[in-house]
């Protein structure tokens, strides 16, 4: 018993040494809403498959926020969509007049197909039909989504012009205020629960509207919203409001990092990204479209960190 008890406090003690040992880094996060989810799941298979590396999401106001702090090299990592990236590396629209050029993609992960919900008895069927009508508008918790909602009107030559702007604060305000009759429109994603409640909650249902998919369409979009692509969503079981084939705008999430990240670090976290794929996808019907395969290095035009890079090459999916 004595023997048993001693090696208990030794292998204790070695468990405690390990941990000691690990190096933590932050991954910048939202309180709550997709971003939290994600960044929760990362975290979560990083600290326990990655040897000596440990994440903690660190939680600010929005991505903006963690965006220069990376850059900085002050956080470990972060998450946005393709978007919001290419926006903070080219020092335009929401990161105007300052280039983040210090960050480092890890991983392009799952893809975001979103279009907007409306009521079924609204009669609006197409974006043109949205004149006139009251849409979110301000969005000072979610700034990005006054250039997705722009984008989405200007595929059918509309602008904030042309409808009542209604401020709303963030994604869940304008998603309860549809719910609640005070917005004709809400910006959703395909399969997102709020659809769901939107659904059970609003007289004779909702919708997803198609947007136009012509190359002009897109060019209009992408005034707003670049780096965005189209992709034609089923109907199927757990897509509510996707009554038929919906032309949907969609755009890539990524991890990301800054250049003074240890090559050893980053290589590590990539590893992981690619092997612990089933555990990534239960974090949730957020991970539907994640596939750990050479789309984990997709090219963007931006560079990735050259520990991503090595890791990649070794396992055959680094194709450039």
């Amino acid at each position: 018993m004595k023997f048993l008890t001693t090696g208990c406090v030794a292998l204790s003690v070695l468990a405690f040494a390990g941990t000691a040992s690990a190096q933590t880094f932050g991954i910048g996060s939202t309180k709550a809403g997709a971003v939290s989810q994600i960044t929760a799941t990362i975290s979560k298979a990083v600290s326990e498959h990655a040897p000596g590396v440990q994440m903690r999401k660190q939680t600010m106001g929005g991505t903006q926020q963690y965006i220069p702090v990376v850059n900085a090299g002050e956080l470990g990592f972060g998450i946005s969509n393709i978007t919001q990236y290419y926006m903070a590396q080219e020092g335009i629209a929401l990161s105007k007049g300052t280039k983040y050029t210090n960050l480092r993609l890890l991983t392009t992960m799952m893809k975001f197909t979103v279009s907007p919900v409306v009521a079924i008895k609204s009669g609006i069927n197409r974006v043109a039909d949205l004149k006139g009508k009251r849409v979110a508008s301000g969005f000072k918790g979610a700034p990005l989504f006054v250039y997705i909602t722009s984008g989405a009107l200007a595929t059918d030559k509309l602008s904030y012009a042309d409808v009542k702007k209604v401020p709303q604060v963030g994604l869940v305000q304008h998603w309860r205020a549809f719910i609640s009759g005070k917005i004709d429109m809400a910006i959703a994603a395909a399969g997102s629960g709020f659809v769901k409640q939107m659904q059970a909650k609003i007289d004779g249902g909702v919708k997803h509207l198609s947007f136009d998919d012509s190359p002009e369409a897109l060019a209009r979009m992408h005034k707003f919203y670049p780096k965005s692509e189209w992709v034609v969503v089923k109907p199927k079981k757990g897509l509510t409001g996707v009554l038929k084939p919906t032309n949907f705008v969609a755009y890539d999430f990524l991890l990301w990092t800054h250049k003074g990240m240890s090559d050893d670090v980053a290589y590590k976290v990539a590893k992981v990204m690619h092997t612990k794929e089933k555990q990534l996808k239960a974090g949730g019907p957020l991970w539907r479209s994640y596939k750990a395969n050479s789309r984990l290095q997709k090219n963007h035009g931006y560079a990735y960190h050259p520990g991503a890079i090595k890791y990649y090459k070794e396992v055959g999916l680094w194709k450039r």
